[in-house]
């Protein structure tokens, strides 16, 4: 990190603030959902309530160097092309700004009233409002505001994975009374004894997991923030990754005169699909190069010249690296409309393409995860207790008993694992809730529709004023740029 040396004051400044306000979202975010990792090992004794905590911060910690960083660009990719090339400007700062203080409040303040509201559906709310603000603020229809096809295709996750959660936990929990029959395996804990010794393995096994996969897919959501910081602030250094391989590098070259042929081949499909609607032109967005189906073979070009100039990132002059990542993100947006519209034969090929060409661009230094592994850790040690009661005893209208812990954390923990391999954003929060709930609902231990309508109403709501939080700090934070 030498080039922090050469700095101005007001540049490390803004840089310091920057990655201080982005790690302190991951720190709330780790106290915010600690409780929902930790909730039922704590209430049924199988740890102490300071061992499970310190166990899930260690497991949150490694969770986020185990994620990889799908997640975190599925996040970011839910801007449109045209603001995430914007990102070096004061309006791109102002986005980013946004988006983590929009977080920060909204976590922080369903923490405080102790609803297991999810940090997922805050900040993808806060994206939404952002590009939708933005779109108003430049004069733009307002569906160029947001990538609506990676938004249906997070919500789809955001919305399925509850009600997975649910389902999978009740039907477990009806196959471990099926095979378990010691009647105390399926009763609430009483006073602070223990579980019997392989129900308390599973318990804090499965917790533990859940930990893991919550610091997985919940800190990558940090992560690629931080990039959008760092790619802003210093795109010289870090708008593409320089430890690019050099067969990579080659790779990205090739693919790129494979695109050129491709779009010239399909001029004429092209026209068509835009006369009959099923690709749009869209509108030049402010000072950003124009992103479109259209130019996709300017971009191809300009990234085969740019990069037959070096055969490694490294060795690229600083100042042409932004126009080189902002030309490979235009070419990937161009292919993905394409992909749509593509033969079916043709369009695993193109997403083949794609992935090589995103290799430079997609990336996260280590020291970025370590960061947002110690900033999720230490969160994660604090602020559990108001969370755990309502996990406990709010849901059911019984105590939580050992069997219903252990199945809706068992359901939770695949859950998100399975999430983490599809690159797709979900929420701890609400899997486990619903897994509680579910395993309530199977273990006939009735359900408390108050906390449930309070959970259901803090689902509802956080992405509405997330997305209102967000789209008033963007107008805000734009007008100061």
């Amino acid at each position: 990190m030498d080039f922090l040396l050469g700095l101005d004051g007001h540049t490390l400044l803004l840089l310091l603030v920057s990655l201080g306000i982005a790690l302190s979202f991951e720190f709330v975010n780790g106290f915010h959902d600690t409780a929902n990792a930790v909730a039922t090992v704590i209430y049924t004794k199988s740890l102490r309530a300071r061992t499970a905590v310190v166990l899930s911060g260690v497991c949150n910690f490694f969770g986020v160097h185990l994620g990889g960083i799908a997640v975190a660009y599925s996040i970011v990719h839910l801007l449109p092309v045209d603001l995430l090339v914007s990102v070096n400007t004061n309006l791109g700062l102002a986005m980013v700004f946004s988006l983590l203080v929009s977080a920060i409040l909204w976590n922080f303040g369903t923490w405080y009233l102790g609803l297991p509201a999810s940090s997922s559906h805050t900040l993808i709310g806060a994206i939404l409002g952002v590009g939708l603000a933005n779109a108003v603020r430049e004069g733009l229809p307002a569906g160029s505001g947001v990538n609506w096809h990676k938004a249906m295709e997070v919500g789809l996750s955001l919305l399925i994975s509850p009600v997975m959660g649910f389902l999978l936990a009740a039907g477990l929990l009806l196959l471990l009374q099926r095979l378990l029959k010691n009647a105390a395996l399926h009763s609430p804990p009483v006073g602070d004894a223990p579980p019997p010794a392989a129900m308390r393995a599973a318990l804090i096994v499965s917790g533990l997991g859940v930990s893991l996969a919550h610091g997985s897919n919940d800190g990558q959501k940090g992560v690629g923030l931080i990039m959008l910081i760092l790619i802003g602030i210093l795109p010289g250094v870090y708008a593409l990754d320089v430890d690019t391989p050099k067969a990579d590098v080659l790779a990205v070259r090739e693919v790129a005169a494979r695109f050129t042929d491709y779009f010239d081949a399909h001029r004429l499909e092209i026209d068509k699909a835009y006369q009959r609607g099923a690709l749009v032109a869209t509108a030049k967005q402010g000072p950003a190069p124009h992103c479109d189906v259209r130019g996709a073979v300017p971009a191809a070009e300009a990234i085969q010249v740019r990069l037959a100039q070096a055969d490694t990132i490294a060795a690229l002059p600083e100042n042409e690296r932004f126009a080189i990542r902002t030309d490979i993100l235009c070419l990937d947006d161009a292919s993905r409309q394409m992909q749509d519209i593509a033969p079916e034969a043709d369009r695993e090929t193109i997403g083949r393409w794609r992935e090589v060409l995103r290799r430079p661009t997609e990336y996260a230094p280590d020291w970025v995860l370590l960061a947002v592994s110690v900033a999720l850790g230490v969160g994660t040690m604090v602020g559990w207790k108001r969370i755990v009661v309502t996990i406990g005893e709010k849901i059911g209208k019984t105590k939580l008993s050992y069997s219903q812990g252990a199945a809706a954390q068992v359901v939770a923990m695949a859950t998100i694992g399975l999430a983490d391999g599809l690159g797709l954003p979900v929420s701890t929060t609400h899997v486990l809730s619903s897994g509680v709930a579910g395993a309530m609902a199977a273990g006939k231990s009735g359900l408390q529709m108050r906390t449930l309508r309070s959970i259901a109403m803090a689902w509802i709501f956080t992405l509405p004023a997330a997305m209102f939080l967000g789209a008033g700090l963007f107008f805000l934070f734009a007008q100061l740029a």
